[in-house]
């Protein structure tokens, strides 16, 4: 189900954290687009914690420790990489207003990257939005290979170390499915949204 803004519609940060608690979240066409529209998949992505799955080789990569991995270092630049047209994707869906509106919930504390540098460059990431114990994927993009793979992994130890219940990935991918995505309804991704937001957990230190 999708529900169009006006063009050039800002989106108040405390709208965006109820629209995540009703399992709802905007997208736009594409970036130069001015409208944002709200989105309820039918059938929701979700990465199961305890099922979460790391491919042979991209363990035996990580144990090389290839990139210096930080958190909620520089949201601005993850979100504009996010933004930016890649080999496989000509367009994207970060909009302005969606910058502005995720740009304000990282302030205030419920938006959060995971990002892989090397020699003090970004080379890939992630972003989503923290509300109760769940985690909404957003976006990542890797300017080295497996950079975005490796954020994705710190990002599950992550949730896991400080109890978050829910990783939601919004849609499952054929990347996402190697990590374990699966496809669930929407009644079971409510009763699992419920559960993780009856409690708070902390991402940042």
């Amino acid at each position: 189900m999708t529900r169009p803004f006006a063009p050039g519609y800002r989106i108040p940060p405390d709208l965006l954290l109820r629209a995540y608690a009703t399992g709802v979240f905007p997208m736009a066409e594409h970036a130069d687009d001015p409208e944002v529209f709200w989105v309820r998949p039918e059938v929701r992505g979700v990465i199961p914690l305890d099922r979460f799955h790391v491919p042979r080789s991209l363990k035996k990569l990580m144990r090389t420790a290839p990139f210096d991995i930080r958190f909620d270092h520089d949201f601005e630049a993850v979100i504009e990489a996010c933004a930016e047209p890649g080999p496989d994707r000509q367009d994207t869906w970060i909009n302005r207003p969606i910058r502005e509106a995720y740009t304000a919930l990282f302030e205030a504390g419920h938006c959060h990257t995971v990002e892989a540098w090397r020699d003090e460059e970004l080379v890939g990431g992630l972003y989503g939005v923290t509300l109760g114990r769940a985690f909404f994927g957003e976006s990542m993009f890797s300017r080295e290979p497996n950079a975005s793979k490796i954020c994705l992994v710190h990002l599950v130890e992550r949730l896991k170390e400080r109890s978050f219940l829910l990783l939601d990935t919004q849609f499952t991918t054929p990347h996402l499915k190697r990590f374990g995505a699966v496809d669930v309804p929407r009644r079971r991704y409510e009763t699992l949204l419920a559960q993780a937001l009856g409690d708070s957990a902390t991402f940042s230190d």
